[in-house]
């Protein structure tokens, strides 16, 4: 896993329980918002014994009241089970 990788998966798992965005994250570590969600899409999988993608991370729709009391929708980042379990190694 890449160094970036490994930064956003930390992130995830330090917080685990907690709401947050791929824009929190990135603001959290400094990374890009572009970076973080190709992060999330590809670098947080592994391929396991017979070939199959596995997620280390997903993103969960829900909803947030603004200040104004609108309603936005957005997507919290949470580990998979396979995530809550997998310790990341830098290539």
């Amino acid at each position: 896993m890449k160094a970036n990788s490994i930064t956003v998966f930390n992130f995830i798992k330090d917080n685990d329980g907690k709401n947050f965005t791929a824009a929190d994250i990135a603001d959290a570590t400094g990374l890009s918002a572009k970076s973080v969600n190709g992060i999330i899409t590809k670098g947080l999988q592994y391929k396991d014994d017979e070939g199959n993608v596995v997620p280390l991370a997903e993103r969960i729709p829900a909803e947030i009241e603004l200040a104004d009391g609108t309603h936005k929708a957005v997507k919290f980042i949470r580990l998979t089970e396979a995530g809550k379990v997998y310790t990341p190694v830098e290539d």
